[in-house]
């Protein structure tokens, strides 16, 4: 069912403030008429609330025929005019019937008129506030679609971040393996299962759903266990992640690209290696991630990091706005990027009502 009583709480909200109006209604009729309270409330209660019924339904459909993005302002006002006029002559009708009927109060001309002009008001107000109503509504579902089709952005976001993982690491990775089999089978078969854990968690992940710091972190760690086995004690890893911080919520795979980036461009051309230091403490209502690592004095003319720190500037945008940010800054012997975000515990689903 549509339109008033499309829900049974609209139902009951709207027959209770026509109830009210009734009861008004019967104020007037016995401030203008000297009858009983009883009378008034047995004549307005009854065709008050048709009309209310009548009134609903009619102007609920001449809304959604005559939508005003989509129709002039001339024929709107005088189709409603016309509907108001005839539901207000149909109910002035109804009151003089019902009042025959019931013998309840001394109908006169005056009185007749004023049944039919407050009729007309009744009509023209419902017309509005169903006109507000259809429009709240449609604002509502075009925000759920913006909502809906940003994250349908951010999933595809994560799914190219995937495809975009450094596939040097998985052919090195694949070589590191091969070397090992014949050498070390034990670290070959540790090294095999780390990969496994690490792209199956990355492929079971979704935009939509966050995880906590604790989880990215392992995540990180996974990879950097991996690049180890190749770079060996040239890669050293150091945290300084504060147990409050542990259990924050942050888009999945937000560290990655930055780890990553610490790996190829930073360690990778270091002769005797180097560290990544990954930190992270809760400040009030904020995050704070620094991920830092050395670099070569003269480093290479053609830089690496705009992609992946682009990326990650844009999925922060897309999930917090204004209220996340990252910066990074290169010193002689060091890189550093440093996120903040809002600090929470509790998923909240975007596209909820």
């Amino acid at each position: 069912m549509q339109g008033p009583f499309s829900t049974r709480r609209g139902a009951g909200l709207y027959l209770l403030a026509w109830l009210l109006l009734a009861i008004v209604f019967a104020g007037l009729i016995v401030a203008a008429t000297g009858a009983a309270w009883t009378d008034g409330l047995l004549f307005t209660v009854p065709v008050t609330l048709l009309y209310a019924c009548a009134t609903g339904f009619s102007s609920y459909y001449l809304c959604r025929a005559y939508p005003l993005s989509e129709r002039g302002a001339i024929s709107v006002l005088l189709v409603f005019a016309v509907a108001a006029v005839v539901a207000s002559v149909v109910w002035t009708a109804l009151c003089i019937g019902w009042n025959h009927a019931c013998a309840a109060i001394a109908m006169s001309a005056p009185l007749q008129a004023a049944i039919f002009g407050l009729g007309v008001i009744l009509y023209a107000l419902c017309a509005v506030a169903h006109y507000l109503a259809l429009e709240s509504g449609r604002a509502r579902a075009a925000e759920r679609r913006e909502l809906e089709a940003a994250l349908m952005a951010q999933d595809a976001e994560l799914r190219m971040l995937r495809t975009q993982i450094d596939p040097h690491f998985l052919f090195n990775s694949l070589n590191s393996i091969s070397a090992l089999t014949s050498i070390d089978p034990a670290r070959a078969r540790d090294m095999t299962l780390r990969l496994a854990d690490f792209f199956r968690y990355s492929l079971g992940l979704e935009a939509g759903r966050k995880v906590t710091l604790e989880a990215e972190t392992a995540l990180a760690m996974h990879f950097i266990a991996i690049e180890k086995v190749r770079f060996g004690a040239r890669l050293n890893i150091e945290q300084a992640i504060d147990a409050g911080a542990l259990g924050c919520l942050l888009p999945p795979m937000i560290l990655q690209p930055l780890v990553e980036n610490a790996v190829k461009h930073g360690i990778a051309h270091l002769t005797g290696g180097g560290t990544i230091r990954i930190a992270a403490q809760r400040a009030g209502s904020v995050l704070k991630i620094v991920v830092e690592n050395d670099i070569d004095d003269d480093p290479p003319a053609v830089g690496g990091h705009g992609i992946g720190l682009a990326s990650v500037r844009q999925r922060l945008a897309a999930t917090y706005g204004h209220e996340a940010g990252i910066a990074w800054t290169r010193e002689a012997h060091q890189f550093r990027v440093a996120l903040s975000l809002p600090f929470q515990t509790t998923e909240i689903d975007p596209c909820a009502s």
